[in-house]
C-alpha cells in the first residue's frame, strides 16, 4: 500500500510502500484490548498494604478476663473490631503483570499501527528534525499541519531538538522506534511516522 510522504511544511515530497502485513491486518480490537490490559497491568505498582492482625504494634495480652467484666470475650486488642486494630483481608503487595507471548505483543502492534492507517490517522514525514529546539516554531509547523494530538515516532534516536520543542507542546508526544507501543498508539488521535520509524518498525516487526 502506497502512502503519501509530508514534511513539516505540510508539503508533499513523495511516496513510499507500506508492508501490507504490518499496515494493512484486519483490525481486530480484542487483540488491542488484550495488549492494553497486559501494559496497563505491568504499570500498576501493586505496593498498596493495609496492617493485618500480625502486623499492628498491639500488645498480644489478654485485655480482661475471660468471664465475669460483662464484656463480649477478647483474645487479644489486635482483632479488627478494636481501635487500631488489623485489617481482616486487606489488600496485600503482589504483581499485577501477567504474562503475554512475544507473537501475541508483535500482532498487537501490528493491528494498532493497520488500525491508524485505515481510519487515515497515520501520516509519514521525512524526517522529525529541527535546527534550533524553539517550541513557537514547532507549534506553528504543527498547526500548518493540523495536528493536535498526535504521537511522533522516529528511528532509532529521536532528534534532540525536536524533543526538547515538543516537550511543552500539550497533546504532543514523541517516542523512538524502539519505545513504540500499542497504548501510546491508541491514546492519540494522529500517529506520525518518520521514514527512518517505517523502516525500522518493519526491521523489527517482521523478525
Amino acid at each position: 500500500m502506497k502512502q503519501d510522504i509530508l514534511n513539516l511544511e505540510n508539503k508533499n515530497v513523495g511516496t513510499i510502500e507500506l508492508n501490507e502485513s504490518i499496515f494493512g491486518l484486519e483490525v481486530r480490537a480484542d487483540i488491542l484490548q488484550r495488549v492494553v490490559t497486559w501494559q496497563l497491568a505491568k504499570l500498576q505498582s501493586g505496593n498498596h498494604a493495609t496492617k493485618g492482625r500480625s502486623d499492628v504494634a498491639l500488645t498480644a495480652a489478654k485485655p480482661f478476663k475471660q468471664k465475669g467484666s460483662g464484656n463480649a470475650r477478647q483474645g487479644s486488642r489486635k482483632g479488627a473490631q478494636f481501635r487500631k486494630g488489623g485489617v481482616v483481608f486487606g489488600p496485600v503487595v503482589r504483581d499485577h503483570s501477567f504474562d503475554l507471548t512475544k507473537k501475541f505483543r508483535r500482532l498487537g502492534l501490528k493491528t494498532a499501527l493497520s488500525a491508524k492507517a485505515k481510519e487515515g490517522n497515520l501520516i509519514i514525514i521525512d524526517e522529525a528534525k529541527l535546527s534550533d529546539p524553539k517550541t513557537k516554531d514547532l507549534k506553528n509547523k504543527l498547526a500548518a499541519c493540523g495536528l493536535s494530538n498526535c504521537l511522533f515516532i522516529d528511528g532509532k534516536e529521536v532528534d534532540v531538538n525536536f524533543a526538547l520543542a515538543s516537550r511543552n507542546i500539550a497533546g504532543v508526544d514523541v517516542l523512538p522506534s524502539i519505545g513504540a507501543n500499542v497504548y501510546d498508539i491508541l491514546r492519540k488521535d494522529k500517529l506520525v511516522l518518520t521514514k527512518d520509524a517505517v523502516s525500522c518498525l518493519e526491521e523489527r516487526l517482521n523478525g
